[in-house]
């Protein structure tokens, strides 16, 4: 059994001093394998790793398309659930009052920044009372389109503000961001 192993111990190391190689050859270098005895297509290390990639981009756009809309819902439902019933009000208010109403100049209107509202058109209603005793308020706001035309209307409003108080509802569009629309403030009625 010995004499078994040595030779194939001299067949791997066997070569000639001539520099001929003798039966079989062992190489330091591996070679290619003949691709004509496998069948369908090898997995690539980059293939796979490119797949996983771009399955990640995937799941990370989808999750901050998620993430965004959850932000939109959320911002939109508190300031709905803090603001309905003054909404209500106001509406109600405005009903009554003829022209656009005693108090413009109690009030101003100023964007909020999409980024902060999960991308929905909002506006930041600042009521000041700049009357001398306790007062409510009620403000319309129109949305209009490129052409003037108002597209949305939403109702704001502050009860019981104190003199020289200042109050800052939301109102929110709920149309689409395109096309662009612009608030107005198109009534506030003091009372």
């Amino acid at each position: 059994m010995s004499v078994l192993l040595g030779g194939a111990v001299l067949v791997s190391c066997a070569t000639d001093s001539g520099g001929e190689e003798g039966g079989a050859s062992v190489s330091s270098r591996p070679s290619t394998p003949d691709k004509s005895s496998f069948t369908g297509t090898p997995p690539s290390a980059l293939a796979s790793s490119a797949a996983s990639a771009i399955n990640s981009a995937r799941a990370s756009a989808s999750a901050a398309a998620s993430s965004a809309s959850a932000a939109a819902s959320s911002f939109g439902a508190s300031v709905d659930a803090d603001t309905a019933r003054a909404a209500a009000a106001a509406a109600a208010e405005l009903k009554k009052v003829r022209g656009r109403g005693n108090a413009l100049s109690e009030v101003a209107m100023s964007g909020l920044p999409k980024s902060e509202t999960g991308g929905l058109l909002a506006v930041l209603v600042a009521i000041t009372n700049k009357s001398g005793g306790q007062a409510s308020y009620a403000v319309r706001v129109d949305f209009r389109n490129a052409d003037g035309e108002v597209v949305e209307t939403r109702y704001a409003g502050a009860q019981d503000l104190a003199p020289g108080k200042k109050a800052q509802p939301v109102v929110i569009s709920r149309e689409p961001a395109e096309p662009r629309l612009t608030p107005y403030l198109a009534k506030a009625q003091r009372y």
